[in-house]
């Protein structure tokens, strides 16, 4: 059974419909949505929010499916 594995933040970027998405350290994206009681991220509401949670670790669920597409940035 796949299970998440906690990648850090480095970054973040709009989708087409102004949604949050994480970039995450291993090359994967995930979207990150404030929306109650579902998914409690207020962070993500601001831009001193997003900036605090680079570095913060979120669990990546394509790396936990043992997918093989983790990218590491020093592959060429």
């Amino acid at each position: 059974m796949a299970c998440a594995i906690p990648q850090p933040i480095t970054g973040f970027e709009q989708d087409g419909e102004g949604h949050w998405i994480a970039i995450l350290a291993c090359g994967h994206k995930q979207h990150v949505r404030h929306r109650p009681p579902f998914a409690e991220r207020p962070w993500v509401l601001t831009e001193a929010g997003r900036q605090s949670m680079i570095g913060g670790a979120i669990e990546c669920a394509q790396c936990g499916a043992g997918d093989g597409t983790a990218r590491s940035k020093t592959r060429e």
